[in-house]
């Protein structure tokens, strides 16, 4: 994939995750919309639950290739971080919880490791944040982005930590979907920005290059 196609795929696995968990929350008859947690939407028990599976895998494919974008554009650990959270995502659609609903009782192996992982990805999407929040200061380009990110990570942090100290009262299902919304919008965000200068200077290239390379630009 060129760059901009991966920087493209920091926009598209937001987008396909966040209408993966709409269109399944809607079609769980029975239930309000927020009532099922976003990974019970893939549960068996749940109604069309390939929905969401499709939307873990394509998070965690197209985070994996946007971290490599953003490897090329800004450096740093930050990248791998998000693409750290890539391979989880697949893991975590893989890994499915038993039921739609949290019960009590025991659960199964694969219900234990899916909520590990998950809380692994919360995190690393924190961490992976407030260090390009750091990282954008030393480029002038994507330094009025910095004071967003860092907003942006502590936002997540405090919806988390609101999310985890209770996740069986009814706001936890809405908690979690703005922990999630939260990152997700701001890699979105910073995707679009990537592909648009990438397109920007792909025409520009074009401009002051012929149709094999050769350049326009003529000494006077």
């Amino acid at each position: 994939m060129t760059i901009r196609a991966d920087a493209a795929a920091g926009v598209v696995g937001p987008a396909v995750f966040t209408g993966a968990w709409i269109v399944g929350s809607l079609r769980q008859s029975g239930y309000e919309a927020i009532e099922v947690q976003i990974s019970g939407l893939a549960a068996p028990d749940a109604r069309d639950p390939w929905i969401m599976i499709t939307g873990f895998l394509a998070l965690g494919g197209c985070a994996v290739a946007f971290g490599e974008a953003l490897r090329e554009a800004v450096g740093g650990p930050a990248p791998r971080l998000i693409q750290g959270a890539g391979v989880l995502t697949i893991v975590a659609g893989l890994l499915r919880r038993d039921h739609m609903l949290l019960e009590p009782g025991p659960v199964s192996w694969h219900n234990q490791a899916h909520d590990v992982v998950s809380a692994v990805i919360y995190v690393d999407l924190v961490v992976a944040l407030a260090l390009l929040s750091r990282a954008f200061t030393r480029d002038a380009a994507w330094r009025p982005w910095r004071g967003w990110l860092a907003v942006s990570a502590a936002a997540t942090a405090v919806a988390l930590i609101a999310f985890g100290a209770d996740t069986s009262e009814p706001a936890a299902g809405v908690l979690q979907r703005v922990a999630v919304t939260l990152p997700l919008a701001t890699v979105a965000a910073i995707a679009a920005r990537l592909a648009s200068s990438q397109a920007r200077e792909g025409a520009g290239r074009k401009r002051l290059t012929g149709p094999r390379g050769v350049s326009r630009v003529r000494s006077g």
